[in-house]
């Protein structure tokens, strides 16, 4: 059932368009012009609790690297994401448009999209990815 092994992704969507409207809310009322740039990727990761004296807890590996790249590589105001991960947003009922192909640090050549953030996710799944 691909709606229940990627609805972590529905749930970092929605925090990252609250992230965005809470920005928008912080500018209007302090008069500044903050944006918030946004990568999102989905895969297996490692996670672990480092450090003796101030223990931290940290996640590893190549979908963290390729989530801070989405993010590095992104647009101002905008959720960047991989082919991938696009793919599986479709399924949750999201839609996302391509960006085309960008070239990603110790990636190569990598084809990304942007979610469309305009609606938050209605309705069945859409047939296209855009």
């Amino acid at each position: 059932d691909a709606e229940r092994s990627c609805s972590h992704l529905g749930t970092m969507v929605e925090f990252a368009v609250a992230l965005g409207s809470k920005l928008d809310v912080i500018n209007k009322h302090s008069f500044n012009n903050f944006r918030l740039r946004v990568g999102l990727n989905h895969g297996p990761v490692v996670a672990g609790v480092i450090g003796a004296q101030k223990p931290q807890y940290d996640i590893w590996g190549n979908t963290v690297n390729v989530a801070s790249r989405m993010e590095s590589t992104g647009v101002l105001g905008k959720i960047q994401v991989t082919e991938e991960t696009a793919w599986a947003l479709q399924s949750l009922g999201y839609t996302c448009y391509s960006r085309g192909v960008i070239k990603v640090k110790g990636k190569g050549q990598l084809c990304t999209y942007f979610l469309n953030t305009d609606l938050t996710r209605t309705g069945p799944p859409s047939a296209t990815l855009g």
